[in-house]
């Protein structure tokens, strides 16, 4: 790959990054939120619904759900910028063929082409 290529693909992975990073930072302070008790330091004296308590872990466990995918797309970002320093941004890992443009356009930090990942998906 060209290097002004890789430059236009480099820009968009660390907007990307950058993107991810302030949503996973926003889902952590709404998880951390949802553990503290309303007022500074008070106990609420309110009592506590078991399906109130259930809503609440549903959404708890969901947000953490979706840091954890966040966190897993933040590191093939990292992957992704590591193999254009390399200079191997846009061959699969797999197999060694050239990932079309139009994937790479689409997920820019695709290690596998098209049949590859198809492959591992199968597995």
């Amino acid at each position: 790959m060209k290097k002004a290529e890789s430059k236009v693909y480099k820009e968009r992975l660390l907007a990307l990054r950058a993107r991810l990073r302030g949503e996973v930072s926003q889902l952590a302070d709404a998880a951390l939120k949802k553990n503290r008790p309303e007022g500074a330091g008070e106990q609420s004296t309110m009592p506590i619904h078991m399906a109130d308590l259930g809503s609440d872990n549903f959404e708890q466990e969901f947000t953490l759900s979706l840091m954890e995918n966040e966190e897993d797309t933040l590191a093939a970002i990292e992957s992704a910028l590591e193999r254009i320093e390399e200079g191997t941004y846009g061959q699969c890992e797999e197999c060694g063929v050239k990932i079309p443009k139009a994937r790479l356009n689409a997920i820019p930090y695709a290690p596998l082409c098209v049949k590859c990942a198809q492959q591992i998906e199968r597995r």
